[in-house]
């Protein structure tokens, strides 16, 4: 079988429907290998409109977007897609091309290290240098761009790579469970809301989980909490909904940020830094943090968390509820 060949049936076994891109001489042989797949390849006229557009796939689905370009101005062309898709946590993986591996110590056309120059805008990038290692890049490739919290993966495909005669099969996918939440912290978030004065919810873009929006909902209705959401947390709680304070911003100083500055005890549910700068509204560091996500809390001296319930969101909030 054809690398080529064996690199769609990976995208083909991790449930890839469409690829946004701007193909060159270097995607030759997979473009070949695209056409005998059902995969649907949708032509763009710039990489970084193919970025953004699997940028918007992967926060529409929840599974990783994908786009394609060739190598040199094609792949520079990804970097702003690319970077808005990391720092927004948008599940995406970018194929880009180059030349052959006989060549890639040379002064050649078009030719330079973009995986270097995408490194700091991913997770993770890497170049295949051999057609057997295909199923394990390719998995690997995804099941870092989707797992918490998501964000850019990179496979650069040399031509000569390709083309290569390989007997491999696909790596399948599996889904994985994530942790419970540990109940000391789940009681210490309780007794926190419990004793809070002027308790506020400010859900970001990890509370945008079905589950987990279905028991922030729960949580603000049990308890009565208004629910703010950063502009990245959009939809965790409707803007219908009564306990909702609408998208907290750089705007002047409306409901939902009179809201956070009356607050005591802020609960801060799939909130991420980059969302809303903490600066913004815990500038004195007076307010009880408690902190519900996926990851820990990152360091921030305008981020001090008093209770940090790290866990699958929607678990811990079902535990407190």
């Amino acid at each position: 079988m054809k690398a080529s060949d064996l690199f769609v049936q990976c995208l083909e076994a991790e449930g890839v429907e469409r690829i946004f891109g701007v193909p060159g001489e270097e995607n030759a042989d997979l473009m070949m290998s695209l056409e005998n797949s059902k995969i649907e390849f949708v032509l763009c006229r710039h990489e970084q409109a193919a970025a953004f557009m699997a940028d918007g796939y992967g926060r529409l689905t929840g599974k990783a977007g994908v786009c394609l370009s060739t190598l040199g101005p094609g792949a520079t062309n990804l970097v702003t897609g690319l970077a808005d898709a990391n720092m927004d946590r948008a599940p995406t993986v970018a194929i880009i091309g180059q030349g052959s591996t006989r060549r890639l110590h040379k002064e050649s056309h078009q030719n330079m290290d973009a995986i270097e120059m995408l490194r700091p805008v991913s997770k993770w990038a890497f170049s295949v240098h051999r057609g057997d290692a295909i199923p394990e890049m390719v998995r690997k490739a995804f099941k870092i761009a989707e797992q918490e919290k998501p964000g850019v993966t990179v496979l650069e495909l040399p031509e000569d790579v390709a083309k290569e005669d390989v007997a491999r099969e696909p790596i399948p996918s599996h889904k994985t469970r994530r942790a419970a939440a540990d109940h000391k912290a789940v009681k210490a978030a309780v007794e926190a809301i419990v004793h809070a004065k002027n308790p506020v919810i400010l859900s970001g873009n990890g509370a945008l989980r079905k589950r987990a929006a279905k028991q922030l909902r729960r949580l603000a209705t049990k308890t009565g909490i208004a629910a703010i959401n950063t502009f990245m947390g959009k939809g965790a709680i409707s803007r219908q909904d009564p306990h909702c304070l609408f998208t907290i911003g750089l705007q002047q100083r409306d409901h939902a940020n009179a809201a956070l500055d009356a607050a005591d005890v802020v609960i801060a549910v799939g909130y991420d830094l980059v969302e809303y700068a903490p600066s913004h509204w815990n500038k004195r560091g007076g307010k009880t943090i408690i902190h519900i996500d996926f990851e820990p809390a990152e360091v921030d001296e305008d981020y001090d968390v008093d209770v940090e319930v790290v866990a699958d969101i929607a678990d811990a909030l079902w535990q407190i509820n």
